[in-house]
């Protein structure tokens, strides 16, 4: 079923070249041993697992998927499932960026992003039991107590147990405000959990021995909305003091979730009956504390579109290469063959580059957030500190909606390219498909995080956080705009910083009279500054393709070809959003509903 070839040129060219990781890393004391060189020996032992163990259960696992036993409320994955996660934790992937503290590598986060890209790449559903496991591991990292990090962390970080998150309820969705769960305190310092969760991916399976819950719930005396929900840890088992696996919890699946992709997790209806669950944080404070795991997992679904987007466009590719169907328009290409390959059709170059200047412009983003987590947490100067800390909230939400929006056009084209055969389910194309569209709508729909942007990441805090992006803008632009080669590139990068500027002042100034204002703007808004991300990062790319394109590596003379098709064929959309976002909320609310 196709095939998937980790893309180590293209990582190593972020990494190395446009990141500087290495240089970066030295200013951080926890990782200044980090050199490439232990990098890309990752990466390419990441690569050989991600394509030879992950891959080949990608199309199995979807047309398999989970099965649960309602009698015993145990849910057996697709067959190989759990071998691979054997290896997986043999190979000790798991541990690779967590904390040495309890059993981690200490490797810094973005190297560790890389290699998440891979897996994505291989096979989604797959990813996603342990991906949830390292949102956990963050979590109680910085909220748990020390008893509850002595006791689950050393089993999260080596993948004995696995994690996930319960927050939505069948009537809630997102306004988690509504949920119902209840906690009810204990004599011993527990609490007994009860209600119902949905939606909980890999909320039950059979990779690992235990899984830990993260489960939002109200006190008895809790305040009503966000301001009354607190956050619990409930394991699948009770463990012991010495870590073995203790009494059966009473949290079960009850039914699993039929999904239109992303088959081979488990997405499970979780019934708690009384279960024994500890907090994790303050009373009443849940979501503060859920908040470290919802923006990993923010992240994470972003990461799993950059991954599709790949593995898409690369068998796209082989697919456009080998298929042979008509002439070229300007003339026989292929004149030893009865018809011509696709690829030399413009149409399907445009798909084909569409899906690849959203990989390599996703990949560039995506690389640089995690380098500045890995900021975040590790820099020894506060003010840096403080300043990563801003990008990472004013961009996570740009790298959910508009890397996975960005993902379901690319697998879209990707698909288009095979023609009858994309929606033929042997060629695998139509899997990615239906897994990128979901990707659109869960840890928070696109919709929920352009509101996230522009009402609490920029107006809130008067556009201080975009600024700090501005900055970094500007300042290539002023160090660039002298330079005729980087005209073609400098020039619309600047141009859309400014309008950025104005529409955010405009979008703020109608706020002021009506907050409807806000949510009719936010989608388009979003896509325009996901498009100054982008555009920036392809700018900062052409410049080293420029500079190296008389080398002879091929490598730099496409890398030059897909910014220029980025700038030609993709940006141009902000015309079009901003003209959206700019007109306004009355063409949205003056029918009056029940005339829809």
């Amino acid at each position: 079923m196709g095939q998937y070839v980790a893309p180590l040129r293209d990582m190593q060219f972020v990494l190395h070249e446009l990141l500087e990781v290495e240089g970066e890393l030295k200013q951080l004391p926890r990782h200044a041993e980090i050199d490439a060189e232990i990098i890309n020996q990752l990466l390419e032992e990441g690569g050989k697992f991600t394509s030879k163990v992950l891959f080949p259960l990608n199309h199995s696992g979807d047309r398999e998927g989970c099965h649960l036993d309602r009698e015993t409320h145990q849910v057996t994955t697709p067959k190989g499932f759990k071998e691979a996660y054997r290896q997986y934790v043999e190979a000790g992937w798991p541990a690779l960026s967590c904390d040495p503290e309890h059993g981690g590598q200490g490797l810094p986060l973005v190297v560790n992003n890389a290699f998440y890209e891979m897996m994505n790449s291989a096979n989604q559903a797959w990813t996603m039991y342990p991906g949830l496991s390292h949102g956990a591991y963050e979590c109680l990292h910085e909220h748990g107590t020390p008893e509850q990090q002595r006791l689950y962390l050393p089993k999260l970080v080596s993948g004995e147990w696995t994690g996930t998150m319960c927050l939505t309820e069948a009537h809630c969705g997102t306004d988690l405000g509504l949920l119902r769960t209840k906690a009810e305190p204990q004599a011993d310092g527990s609490f007994k959990i009860t209600g119902a969760k949905i939606f909980i991916s890999a909320g039950e399976h059979d990779l690992a021995e235990n899984i830990v819950h993260l489960v939002l719930a109200r006190l008895p005396d809790a305040p009503a909305g966000t301001r009354g929900i607190s956050l619990f840890l409930v394991p699948k088992f009770v463990p012991e003091a010495d870590g073995s696996l203790g009494p059966r919890n009473p949290i079960f699946c009850g039914a699993l979730e039929e999904k239109m992709g992303i088959h081979g997790n488990s997405t499970c209806q979780m019934n708690l009956d009384g279960a024994t669950g500890w907090l994790i944080g303050e009373p009443n404070k849940g979501l503060n504390a859920m908040f470290v795991m919802m923006n990993a997992a923010r992240l994470g679904v972003g990461m799993q579109s950059l991954g599709l987007t790949e593995v898409a466009y690369q068998n796209a590719v082989v697919y456009a290469k080998d298929r042979i169907q008509m002439r070229s328009l300007s003339g026989v290409k292929a004149p030893d063959r009865p018809a011509d390959p696709i690829i030399v059709h413009p149409d399907v170059r445009r798909m084909l580059l569409t899906a690849r200047a959203y990989a390599e412009g996703a990949r560039a983003f995506c690389s640089f957030v995690a380098l500045t987590i890995d900021k975040e947490l590790n820099h020894p100067d506060e003010s840096v500190r403080k300043d990563s800390a801003d990008l990472v909230a004013l961009l996570t939400p740009v790298i959910k909606a508009f890397i996975t929006d960005n993902g379901w056009i690319a697998t879209s084209e990707a698909m288009q390219v095979y023609g009858g055969h994309g929606y033929i389910a042997e060629w695998g194309m139509e899997q990615y498909v239906r897994d990128a569209r979901i990707n659109m709508i869960y840890e928070g729909t696109n919709t929920i995080q352009s509101l996230d942007l522009l009402g609490r990441k920029i107006l809130m805090d008067n556009g201080a956080k975009l600024k700090k992006f501005g900055a970094l803008v500007t300042a290539f632009v002023e160090e660039n705009g002298t330079d005729e080669t980087m005209n073609e590139f400098v020039t619309p990068l600047a141009d859309l910083g400014g309008k950025v500027t104005k529409l955010t002042m405009e979008i703020g100034m109608r706020a002021f009279q009506n907050q409807d204002e806000v949510g009719a703007a936010a989608v388009p808004y979003l896509r325009v500054v996901g498009h100054l991300v982008y555009a920036y990062f392809f700018a900062r790319m052409a410049k080293i393709a420029l500079a190296k394109r008389d080398s002879g590596d091929g490598f730099y003379t496409a890398k030059l070809a897909t910014a220029r098709f980025y700038f030609a064929r993709l940006l141009p959309e902000t015309a079009m959003l901003i003209r959206q976002a700019r007109s306004g909320a009355a063409n949205l609310l003056d029918l009056e509903a029940d005339l829809f």
